[in-house]
C-alpha cells in the first residue's frame, strides 16, 4: 500500500477492484482487507469498510469465502472486542448464501468472534442474530443457525434458554432435510452447553426424533451424536437412552447408517461402558463384521483390535476371532486390507498360545494375499506380534514369507520390507540377519526401481549404525567395492549415494582408506552423471576425512573435474572446490 496519501484511496481502490471482471483481482483485494484496514484506521474501518462489505456480497463464491475467512480474524482492525458486533452483519449475510463452504466458513468465523465477545454484546447482538437465522425464510439461513447455538446458549437468560431449546427442537423437525442434517451434526456441541436436567428431557427428545428420521443422511449424522451425548449423560442414562439406539442403528435398513455405526463403534462403546458393551454390543458388532455390504465390513474390520481390547480374551476368542477368520478370506480386497492393518494388534489381547495357534495362520495367509495393499498392511505391524510370540517363533513362521515378499513384483511391497529390515535386524540379531537377509539388502541396491535403490542405500546406512563399523567393513564394503564397477551406470550412481551415507557412520579412517579411493576411481567414469555425482560425494566427504586427504586426494580430483567438457560436472566440481577452500581458510 504505497499510495495511501489520499485518505479515501484504499476504499476507492477496493471499490474499483471488486467491480473488476477479473476474479483473481477481486480475490486479491479481499485478501488485502487487513492492509486496507490498517491504512484506514479502526474508526473508518468500522464506519466505511465494513458497511461497504455488507453491500458488496453479490460476488463469486471464492471471493465470498475469502471474505468470510478474513472477517473471522478482523477484531483487532476494528478497535477490539468492544466493537466486535460490527462484524456480525456481513457474516450474517454470508450465512445465507447458497454455497455450503461459504456458509460453513461464515459460521466458523462467527463462532470465533462470539467466543471473544463480551456477555452484554452477546445478549444484545449475537442471540438476536441466531434467532433471525433460525427463522430465515430460505433454508440456508436455518442451516447456518444450527452451528451457532452453542455460543449463544450459555450466556442467555433462563427465559431465552427455554426459547433457544424450543427453536433448536423446531430445526430438528424442519421440512428441509439439509436443516435437519445440520441440527443433527451440531447437536453434540449444543448439548454440551445445556443443563443436565434439560439434557435428559429436551435434548434427548429431539435426539430420538433425529434417530427415527426418514432420511438416512440425517440418521447417520445422529449416529455421531450418540457418542457425544453418551459422554454427557450418566452411565445409567446412557445405557437407557443411547444403547438401544446403537443396537437399532446396527440393523438399520441403510448401509450408510450401518457403516457409520461400524466406524463409530469404539467411541460408542466408550460412552456406554464395558459391561453393556460385552452384553449388548458384541452381537451388534458381530452383525456388522458379517454385513452384506463390503463398505460396512471394511469399517467394522478396521476396529477389531480396538473392540477386542474392550472385551476380555474369552469373549474376543469366542465372538471376534471366528469373524476375523472369515474376513481374512473375504471376497473384497479392501476388507482384507482393512483387517490386515489392525489384526496384529489382537496378539497382545489373545495371548501367546492363541496367537500361535489361531492368529499366526491368518497372518501367513494375509502375507501371501494376491493384493499388495493387504501384504503391505501386515508387514508394517510385524513388531506387535514379535512382542507376544518372541523372535524365534516369528523368524520360523514369518521370515520365509518376508524373504518372499522382499522379491515381490510390486515395488511398494519391496519398499515396505526394506523400511522394516533395520527393526527386524535389531530383533533378529547380527548372526541370524547375516544368514537370511544380508544378501537381500545388497540385492536391493540393484533394483530396477529408483525408490527401492534409494531406500536400500539408506537401509545399508541404518544397518551399519545398528551393527557397527566392523560389521560394515566385513559385510558391506567388499560388495560395494564390487558394485562400483557395475556395467549399468544407474547402479554405479546408487553405490556413490550409499558411500555418501556410509561415510559419516564409518568414520574418517575407513572412509579415507576404503571409500575415498572408490570415489576417486569413479571420477574417470565415461558417464557425466556419474562424474558430477562424484563431485557431490567428494564435497560431502570433505568434513569427514582429514585435511591432508582433502588437499592431496580430493582437491586434485575436483580440479580435474572442473575442466570436464560437461557443464554440470564443472558446476558441481566448482561448488566442491569452494568447500575445500572454506575448510582451508577455517583451519
Amino acid at each position: 500500500m504505497a499510495m495511501v496519501d489520499t485518505p479515501l484511496y484504499p476504499i476507492a481502490v477496493l471499490i474499483d477492484e471488486l467491480k473488476n471482471e477479473d476474479i483473481q483481482l477481486r480475490l486479491n483485494s479481499i485478501r488485502r482487507l487487513s492492509t486496507i484496514a490498517r491504512a484506514l484506521g479502526e474508526e473508518r474501518t468500522r464506519k466505511e469498510l465494513i458497511p461497504f462489505l455488507v453491500e458488496n456480497n453479490d460476488d463469486d463464491d471464492e471471493v465470498l469465502l475469502a471474505m468470510a475467512e478474513e472477517l473471522g480474524v478482523f477484531v483487532p482492525y476494528i478497535g477490539g472486542i468492544e466493537h466486535a458486533n460490527v462484524l456480525l452483519q456481513p457474516l450474517e449475510t454470508l450465512c445465507t448464501v447458497e454455497e455450503t463452504v461459504v456458509r460453513d466458513k461464515s459460521v466458523e468465523s462467527l463462532c470465533r468472534i462470539g467466543a471473544q465477545m463480551r456477555e452484554q454484546d452477546l445478549v444484545e447482538h449475537f442471540i438476536p442474530l441466531v434467532k433471525r437465522l433460525a427463522a430465515g425464510e430460505w433454508f440456508t439461513a436455518r442451516v447456518s443457525a444450527c452451528g451457532l447455538f452453542h455460543i449463544a446458549y450459555p450466556i442467555a437468560s433462563e427465559v431465552t434458554k427455554t426459547e433457544l431449546r424450543t427453536i433448536y427442537g423446531q430445526l430438528c423437525q424442519d421440512d428441509m432435510p439439509m436443516v435437519r442434517r445440520s441440527a443433527a451434526t451440531n447437536l453434540g456441541k449444543f448439548a454440551a452447553t445445556v443443563e443436565a436436567a434439560h439434557l435428559k428431557t429436551d435434548i434427548m427428545s429431539v435426539f430420538e426424533e433425529l434417530t427415527q428420521d426418514d432420511q438416512d443422511s440425517v440418521r447417520l449424522l445422529a449416529v455421531e451424536g450418540c457418542a457425544a451425548l453418551g459422554k454427557l449423560l450418566e452411565p445409567q442414562d446412557c445405557v437407557a437412552h443411547i444403547l438401544p439406539v446403537i443396537v437399532n442403528f446396527s440393523q438399520d435398513k441403510s448401509w450408510r447408517v450401518r457403516y457409520m455405526v461400524a466406524n463409530q463403534l469404539y467411541e460408542l462403546c466408550e460412552a456406554v461402558g464395558p459391561d453393556p458393551t460385552r452384553s449388548e454390543l458384541v452381537p451388534a458388532y458381530v452383525r456388522l463384521l458379517r454385513d452384506n455390504e463390503a463398505e460396512v465390513r471394511i469399517a467394522a474390520a478396521g476396529k477389531v483390535t480396538k473392540f477386542s481390547h474392550i472385551l476380555n480374551p474369552e469373549l474376543a476368542i469366542q465372538h471376534i476371532l471366528p469373524c476375523v477368520k472369515e474376513l481374512s478370506t473375504d471376497s473384497s480386497q479392501h476388507v482384507r486390507s482393512a483387517l490386515a492393518s489392525v489384526i496384529m494388534g489382537m496378539a497382545p489381547v489373545l495371548g501367546k498360545d492363541v496367537t500361535i495357534e489361531q492368529l499366526l495362520p491368518i497372518f501367513l495367509s494375509l502375507l501371501k494375499d494376491e493384493f499388495p495393499d493387504v501384504r503391505l498392511n501386515i508387514i508394517s505391524k510385524l513388531d506387535q506380534v514379535n512382542q507376544v510370540i518372541g523372535i524365534d517363533l516369528l523368524s520360523q513362521s514369518l521370515l520365509p514369507a518376508i524373504v518372499e515378499l522382499a522379491e515381490d513384483r510390486h515395488w511398494r511391497v519391496r519398499l515396505a520390507i526394506i523400511e522394516y529390515v533395520p527393526l527386524l535386524a535389531s530383533q533378529l540379531g547380527v548372526g541370524f540377519f547375516d544368514d537370511k537377509l544380508g544378501a537381500l539388502c545388497m540385492q536391493w541396491l540393484k533394483d530396477k526401481v529408483y525408490s527401492i535403490r534409494d531406500a536400500a542405500a539408506n537401509n545399508v546406512k541404518r544397518l551399519a549404525e545398528e551393527f557397527g563399523p566392523e560389521w560394515a567393513m566385513q559385510h558391506i564394503i567388499p560388495q560395494v567395492l564390487d558394485m562400483i564397477n557395475d556395467p549399468h551406470y544407474l547402479y554405479r550412481m546408487t553405490i556413490l549415494h550409499a558411500i555418501s551415507l556410509l561415510a559419516p557412520v564409518l568414520g574418517s579412517e575407513i572412509t579415507s582408506s576404503k571409500l575415498l579411493p572408490l570415489v576417486i576411481n569413479a571420477s574417470k567414469d565415461r558417464v557425466p552423471n556419474i562424474k558430477f555425482n562424484v563431485a557431490k560425494v567428494l564435497q560431502s566427504l570433505i568434513p569427514i576425512v582429514d585435511a591432508s586427504a582433502v588437499e592431496n586426494t580430493i582437491r586434485p580430483c575436483l580440479v580435474e573435474l572442473g575442466e570436464d567438457a560437461d557443464v554440470d560436472v564443472r558446476f558441481y566440481a566448482s561448488q566442491a572446490l569452494q568447500s575445500c577452500d572454506q575448510l582451508k581458510i577455517s583451519s
